[in-house]
């Protein structure tokens, strides 16, 4: 894996003078979503920037698993897991299904591993 940069160190070029490339803007403009929608992208990500929640989904991509299963992996306590489980559901990340008395958890469909496998993918370049 390559050194991370601090943010400061990083530069970004600009524009010597202002000239705005109309064609393009415009070109893109058609395409752009809408507020609501990059917003609602936005929290979809946001979700991705915990940790703990993270090592649920991955775990979950590996098998289907209880939130005692999880507990022990994760080496945490079962109120935490189950309240990163019920943020998951809520994002529509991760689904449940009961088996008598225990309830087992998934992902919700093959684009979150997906996700998850590109971003391995890019940290480990």
């Amino acid at each position: 894996m390559a050194p991370r940069k601090d943010l400061q160190d990083i530069e970004v070029d600009q524009c010597d003078f202002m000239f705005v490339h109309e064609e393009i803007v415009q070109k893109v403009m058609k395409v752009m979503p809408e507020d609501g929608q990059l917003s609602d992208l936005a929290e979809f990500f946001k979700i991705f920037g915990d940790s703990t929640r993270i090592k649920i989904l991955y775990a979950l991509s590996q098998s289907e698993m209880c939130v005692c299963d999880i507990t022990n992996l994760l080496q945490m306590g079962q109120s935490a897991i189950s309240h990163q489980l019920r943020v998951l559901k809520q994002m529509r990340l991760v689904k449940s299904r009961r088996d008598g008395k225990t309830v087992f958890y998934s992902l919700a469909d093959g684009h979150i591993e997906t996700i998850l496998a590109q971003g391995m993918e890019h940290i480990d370049e």
